[in-house]
């Protein structure tokens, strides 16, 4: 018996057919070769709608080449497309329109602020999530640094750390701005007055971009340095959530984000929570106050949206060990385990997808659904009672739930 075909769906990011992970994807068509799984990489563009064939790249582990071969349509679509401003991009959600009736592993999760909204009507995540508005004008920044020293103008949908600006009150009354422009650009930090707040935000939004604001946490090192932390969370081979590793992300000097493709810097988690928070007994409950989070968080996405087999939570850790989530983001990379020299998770990184593929066509075929699909209605209820309503290293208790969040 022919063994089953996963497709990865990508999308090139010019004409000239550059694709960003193919060294990934070269990896992932070899150990799929291991487990009896064959991989075919492939865009929109390569779509054939005459004939319902797809002129895929393959990669062939024994010449280390790419070849293009005219195939018929995959068992299943691993969805590894990031949102472009370009004709491609809507190519895409053609495809996935024409073609949502295929098994995908994974379906699109939404921006920045409806997947906080989601996750915020949970009172068990609520203590895990820094206070964020859609940003409509500079009274949603006004009202958050009414509350809190350090504000975040983030991009709903963005990326790498574009686009981000930070906003910080000084001792002075004054505002020090900083960030990275939509090119991921540092830009030079700028002391301003109160009352041209309002002035430098509109110079700083992208016509056709919405913002979110977010609290902003007390994550720099000694070093002045910022960090955080990436924490991949995949289906396995028996179609569990697991988290497959967390690393630190240390950024560059000068950056307010810690991203990789920023300059940053990565390092094992437990190297760099050791320069954070002071015994080995915190830094545990730490780690396993994290991976229940990040479980939780993926089992209730999954259970509001639809299929998803991984996920990338970014985590931050103030002072008193406390775990907020900043962000999570679908399409994860896999670069930072190798990195920070954690290869066995890196390999693990680059296996559970495929994996989780194979016993997903093998439910398909023997008629069986994903039962973690439906084990997922309690995760916030679980999450909550593991807890038992206590979040930081030193037991303090969680705040009162936050208010409801108007708007979308």
């Amino acid at each position: 018996m022919a063994n089953p075909v996963l497709g990865i769906l990508t999308l090139y990011l010019n004409d000239k057919g550059l694709l960003e992970e193919k060294s990934v994807y070269a990896k992932m068509t070899s150990a799929g070769a291991r487990i009896g799984l064959n991989v075919i990489v492939f865009t929109p563009q390569d779509v054939d709608e005459r004939n319902g064939r797809i002129n895929a790249l393959i990669y062939k582990p024994d010449t280390r080449n790419w070849q293009r071969r005219s195939v018929r349509f995959p068992n299943m679509i691993y969805d590894r497309c990031r949102i472009q401003r370009s004709k491609r991009f809507e190519q895409l959600l053609a495809f996935r329109k024409k073609y949502g009736h295929l098994t995908f592993l994974n379906r699109p999760l939404r921006n920045k602020w409806t997947v906080y909204r989601t996750l915020g009507k949970v009172a068990a995540f609520r203590p895990h999530l820094p206070a964020t508005r859609l940003y409509t004008s500079s009274d949603d920044v006004n009202a958050l640094l009414a509350k809190y020293p350090l504000v975040y103008l983030k991009p709903i949908n963005g990326t790498g750390g574009r686009g981000i600006l930070r906003i910080e009150k000084m001792r002075n009354g004054t505002l020090l701005l900083q960030g990275r422009d939509h090119s991921r650009r540092i830009i030079e930090p700028m002391r301003i007055s109160r009352d041209r707040l309002s002035a430098e935000l509109r110079k700083w939004e992208k016509k056709g971009e919405k913002y979110i604001a977010q609290q902003g946490l007390n994550i720099k090192l000694p070093n002045g340095r910022v960090h955080d932390y990436r924490m991949l969370v995949q289906k396995n081979g028996s179609g569990e959530w697991e988290v497959t590793g967390c690393a630190g992300r240390v950024g560059p000097p000068r950056s307010i984000t810690s991203n990789l493709h920023g300059g940053g810097e990565a390092a094992p988690m437990n190297a760099l929570l050791r320069r954070w928070v002071g015994s080995e007994a915190a830094l545990r409950q730490i780690r396993e106050t994290a991976e229940r989070f990040g479980i939780s968080v993926a089992r209730h996405l999954e259970s509001t949206y639809d299929a998803l087999c991984e996920l990338a939570l970014d985590l931050a850790i103030d002072r008193s060990g406390r775990v907020w989530l900043l962000e999570v983001n679908p399409k994860p990379a896999r670069e930072v385990f190798a990195r920070a020299g954690e290869k066995d998770v890196y390999r693990r990184a680059i296996t559970r997808p495929l994996e989780y593929a194979l016993w997903l066509h093998r439910q398909k075929r023997s008629g069986r659904s994903d039962r973690s699909r439906h084990a997922d209605n309690d995760a916030s209820q679980n999450f909550s009672s593991q807890f038992e309503h206590r979040s930081s290293v030193g037991g303090e208790a969680l705040p009162e739930p936050m208010p409801a969040m108007a708007g979308d």
